[in-house]
């Protein structure tokens, strides 16, 4: 479902290391009608679990398909996207309080996270729960913009922790079932996770041209 990455070396010093596929994601994010600093971050995901985690086979289409369906790629509820990755102002779901058809779901992070102490809410653009976050993050090296800190509004952390939880359980995405599974499992919803695929479908198409 994806155009071909370049290989690239880590980058040092504190600097984004997401910055050194800049040139191919010019190109694709152009292609593909995404902002380019998103396309940093969903290749660079794919370059980092495609080291750690071969066997999964996870495609930066997937991730970039994700986060169309739930943020447009950082810019929902007026959210802007910089240049650093960071999402302002922050990306936080409606509560899950159980009304409107959404699950219920009681604060687990005393709103340290998502700023709600009576319910959970989805953050970021990749709108991970907080105890999603916390479970994938810590602990697993989810820094990808080498600053030290693992943030759920940095479009770089959140899609690095994305490409994390589809891979988690050995699953092989080249695999349709393994694929669907995967998507279904960040949200159990069908139309939700067809969306998702006629996103990636696109984006793969799109970028190939």
């Amino acid at each position: 479902m994806g155009g071909t990455l370049p290989g690239a070396q880590p980058a040092v010093g504190g600097a984004r290391p997401a910055d050194v596929l800049a040139s191919w994601a010019q190109q694709t994010g152009t292609q593909a009608g995404i902002p380019v600093v998103a396309v940093q971050a969903y290749g660079y995901a794919e370059l980092v679990v495609g080291r750690t985690t071969p066997s999964c086979h996870l495609t930066w289409t997937t991730i970039a398909a994700i986060a169309k369906v739930e943020s447009s790629h950082g810019s929902a509820n007026g959210a802007v996207l910089n240049v650093d990755g960071s999402v302002a102002p922050p990306i936080f779901g409606l509560p899950l309080d159980g009304k409107g058809g959404r699950q219920e779901i009681r604060d687990t992070d005393q709103g340290a996270l998502d700023g709600d102490s009576q319910f959970d809410r989805a953050i970021g653009p990749l709108q991970f729960i907080p105890q999603t976050w916390t479970a994938i993050s810590v602990g697993n090296g989810v820094d990808a913009d080498n600053n030290g800190v693992s943030d759920p509004n940095d479009i770089d952390d959140a899609s690095l922790a994305a490409a994390k939880y589809l891979c988690q359980g050995g699953r092989d995405l080249a695999k349709p079932d393994a694929w669907w599974e995967a998507i279904l499992s960040y949200n159990a919803v069908r139309p939700y996770a067809q969306k998702v695929f006629d996103a990636a479908n696109d984006y793969g198409q799109r970028s190939r041209v």
